[in-house]
């Protein structure tokens, strides 16, 4: 992709301060008017309860995994179009693209992650704060390593039967990463339906916590 912003070329890596940057933009736009809308709508201190924050969380992880995997249709289509299917060259379409599954998985971390450390800091027993909050940062570890696993996963299934491994090729525009965004959407609204089946049915310690859910 054309990774150029004005004279100044952006290097691939860097892409993912993406999502960094979005949560920096939006954890105002969270505290001073996602909040405040929310408590006025629902007649609560707390606006959104802690699981419900949690639940927005993995519902935009959904959205971003979709939205990646249609930006990754159209930017292969732009290689096909362009006969640079395999070449390495950059392809005429802009890095700003790839902007937009970021702008939701960055929205999804705001949610999830602030959910998750409220939710383990408040329902957690006093002497278990400490450590119950750090799971939530275990469960982030967590998920980077079984991305791996899930990749290698893909590659073995996928490469049987003399088929080409979705994500393996002589270049990336090789590569069926449209169908891996696709199989990880999917297994993000398992996720998701699974975490509603359990939060739906999670009691409160405080009344004031669970007052909106």
């Amino acid at each position: 992709m054309d990774t150029k912003l004005g004279s100044l070329k952006i290097p691939p890596a860097s892409l993912p301060v993406f999502p960094v940057v979005f949560i920096m933009i939006l954890a105002p736009v969270y505290d001073h008017l996602i909040i405040p809308f929310a408590r006025r709508v629902t007649n609560t201190e707390m606006g959104i309860t802690h699981l419900q924050r949690i639940g927005i969380g993995l519902f935009l992880s959904i959205i971003s995994m979709a939205v990646a995997a249609l930006v990754e249709i159209k930017r292969k289509r732009v290689a096909t179009d362009s006969g640079l299917l395999d070449s390495t060259a950059p392809l005429p379409i802009t890095f700003f693209w790839i902007a937009l599954q970021y702008l939701f998985l960055g929205s999804a971390d705001l949610f999830t992650l602030a959910g998750l450390l409220e939710f383990f800091f408040t329902e957690a027993p006093s002497s278990m704060r400490s450590l119950a909050t750090s799971l939530s940062w275990a469960s982030l570890a967590m998920g980077y390593y079984l991305s791996s696993v899930i990749v290698s996963i893909v590659n073995n299934v996928t490469g049987n039967s003399g088929h080409s491994p979705w994500l393996s090729g002589y270049t990336i525009n090789r590569y069926h990463l449209d169908r891996f965004y696709w199989l990880m959407c999917v297994l993000s609204t398992l996720n998701f339906l699974h975490y509603l089946f359990w939060a739906m049915r999670y009691k409160y310690r405080s009344a004031g916590a669970g007052a909106s859910k």
